[in-house]
């Protein structure tokens, strides 16, 4: 290795500043930890804080030898570099037993704790796939993880701009003990962006509680919410269009057969928010929820549509008809739909006829997927009005084809 006297003579000495933190930008960890020992100009490189906005930590559930230190480093790159930090991600892969979750319940108290004193620049926390009603999780421990992120909420609260608590699988009540702690110094929350999707444990009916209307309508600044359908009522779209009308541009909805899905919204609601919010665009992503009736109750004309996701999955009934759904929903949405996703599980249906008058009739749609067998002369039919501009499709997926 050159000594500094030589290195001052390379090419690599001369390096701009700028150009030198670009080159440390695109090496992991151990690799920015041995060029900072090349000399001082580098160390220094190696602490400039554009290297350190964005940090994605991630722990393996699996048991393993390379993953043995995950906890460790965690919480060395946090003391070292956090006061940084603007964007953090945290990923809890496949935790697969109750000595796992308790050590990554205590590796992140100390992180979040550490964190919450040090930084005053972070924007976005995510923290997916937390699985908090699986029972590798023990009350004690779950409870004591919660206490930890909503005290940390709380000091982030000012500066949050982006929240993702997707998968978390929490009670009504702790779910919005987490969201109430980020409106908890002034009674009032201006971030901009909450992914809540699979966010409250399955089969609870969200949009009946009193408590979870009461949370919401501490919002008022949101731009982007993404939820379940089991959160939706009339209520919910009131607060919505009277505390955040002039900011929001994207509801993102799910809708799964497992989750309760069969409360009354009438169209007046969804209208009065579409009216108040000019620049809203809503999209559906329906997991098995394929049935006629269903789809109808959910998917109103007043709905600002701008994306639908049908997914079958392992959805089974010998009486269920894909074709009702094409001719009478979705031709509703001809004026606003962009994107859409079919994944049929359904062999006892020609529906070539139908699908291509659809996308003919939806003046927008510039995005079509779909899995399920299309004969070749659809394919032919749908790329000649194409040629002829009479539909506007820029992407076109197909999984399956005869």
């Amino acid at each position: 290795m050159e000594d500094d006297s030589d290195l001052e003579q390379s090419s690599w000495a001369n390096l701009p500043d700028v150009c030198l933190r670009h080159v440390f930008h695109w090496l992991d960890d151990k690799d920015r930890s041995r060029a900072a020992m090349v000399c001082k100009k580098w160390n220094q490189a190696m602490y400039s804080g554009s290297l350190w906005r964005t940090r994605t930590i991630t722990f393996n559930g699996q048991p393993s030898r390379a993953h043995a230190f995950e906890f460790e480093t965690a919480l060395w790159y946090v003391k070292k570099f956090g006061k940084y930090l603007e964007h953090l991600e945290i990923k809890l892969l496949h935790p697969y037993s109750t000595v796992f979750t308790r050590k990554f319940q205590v590796s992140m108290r100390g992180l979040l704790s550490h964190l919450g004193k040090c930084n005053c620049r972070l924007v976005s926390l995510s923290i997916k796939h937390l699985e908090l009603d699986r029972l590798v999780w023990k009350n004690v421990v779950r409870a004591q993880f919660i206490k930890n992120l909503g005290t940390f909420l709380k000091r982030m609260s000012k500066q949050l701009n982006y929240l993702n608590l997707k998968g978390a699988r929490v009670t009504l009540e702790e779910g919005c003990e987490l969201l109430n702690s980020l409106s908890c110094l002034t009674n009032k929350s201006f971030i901009s962006e909450i992914n809540i999707e699979d966010f409250f444990s399955l089969h609870l009916p969200v949009y009946s509680s009193t408590l979870f209307h009461h949370t919401v309508s501490k919002f008022h600044s949101l731009a982007v919410l993404t939820f379940n359908y089991n959160c939706i009522s009339d209520e919910l779209l009131d607060i919505l269009c009277k505390n955040s009308a002039h900011s929001l541009c994207t509801l993102n909805i799910k809708c799964h057969i497992h989750d309760p899905h069969g409360q009354v919204v009438w169209g007046m609601s969804w209208a009065n928010l579409a009216k108040r919010a000019p620049k809203l665009n809503v999209n559906f992503y329906f997991e098995r929820v394929m049935k006629h009736d269903h789809l109808a109750r959910i998917l109103l004309v007043e709905i600002p549509v701008r994306s639908i996701s049908l997914r079958s999955c392992y959805f089974r009934d010998p009486y269920w008809m894909m074709r009702p759904t094409l001719t009478n929903i979705l031709p509703a949405y001809w004026h606003v739909l962009q994107k859409l996703t079919l994944e049929v599980n359904n062999d006892n249906e020609l529906l070539d006829d139908e699908l291509l008058q659809l996308i003919l009739s939806c003046r927008k749609l510039f995005f079509l997927k779909v899995w399920a067998f299309l004969s070749v002369t659809f394919m032919e039919r749908l790329l000649h009005n194409r040629a002829e501009r009479k539909c506007f499709l820029t992407t076109i997926k197909n999984q399956k084809q005869q």
